[in-house]
């Protein structure tokens, strides 16, 4: 068991050595990257905007109902939803669920391919098939940040919405807690998260797409298994990050 993970490991860092050599020519590339940008990015940004500014509301009224006790002043509320959006919920939980949404379709996409044996054909015409496929994802994702930017502004404005449309806190008493205590560096650890993840978005499905075998049964196995394994790296990663940038 060991032996074999050790051994998938070193075919992901053989895998990631690969994607960078042998360059595509830059016209076929141009056309793949946007093409990635708009099944990848763009195609997310509604599921993220309705999970964000509902989730966010979510956040300010459990947040606000909680608050039994008179003497806590009720801008809390404003900065408890300020700092669970954009510490966790939108980096981290966003990235989970596009593990499911974005990593499902990296990995069938990249899979069917192998099945139908396209793949093979990219490699006999001399193309380097890793770089041909799972560069322009990396290069889409790079624009992962500006997706959860979006989700940020979107939860904290679905948690004002709530708290005020709800009756649980003014306007005026929300917006002081956003501003309550603000830490800049919050936002750039929350990037920082964030690229990575788009990383570990990018690569671990096309891992499991690019060297599965078998036919259309084992393409859903391939995309199930590296849904696991893109959350569990997610997850770790998570918790290296925070203990390095967050802890003193």
């Amino acid at each position: 068991m060991i032996r074999q993970i050790l051994t998938q490991i070193g075919k992901y860092f053989i895998m990631l050595k690969d994607i960078f050599s042998r360059p595509t020519k830059w016209s076929v590339m141009r056309e793949l990257i946007f093409k990635e940008i708009d099944e990848l990015i763009i195609g997310s940004l509604g599921i993220v905007a309705f999970l964000s500014f509902f989730v966010g509301g979510v956040v300010a009224i459990q947040t606000a109902l909680n608050l039994t006790n008179p003497l806590i002043p009720k801008y809390l509320i404003g900065f408890a939803t300020r700092q669970s959006v954009i510490l966790e919920f939108a980096p981290t939980f966003i990235s989970i669920i596009m593990a499911g949404k974005m990593g499902s379709f990296i990995t069938s996409t990249i899979g069917t391919m192998r099945v139908t044996e396209q793949i093979d054909a990219l490699e006999v015409m001399g193309i380097n098939s890793l770089n041909y496929l799972v560069f322009p994802k990396l290069v889409a994702l790079s624009l992962y940040p500006f997706v959860i930017g979006i989700s940020m502004f979107l939860g904290v404005l679905g948690g004002w919405v709530a708290g005020v449309a709800g009756g649980f806190v003014s306007s005026e008493e929300f917006i002081t807690g956003l501003q309550d205590e603000f830490i800049p560096f919050h936002i750039v650890y929350a990037f920082i998260k964030t690229a990575l993840f788009g990383f570990l978005l990018g690569t671990i499905p096309s891992f499991y797409g690019y060297y599965m075998s078998g036919g259309a049964l084992e393409v859903g196995k391939a995309s199930t298994t590296a849904f696991v394994w893109t959350s569990v790296a997610i997850i770790l990663t998570n918790y290296v990050l925070t203990q390095l940038l967050l802890s003193k």
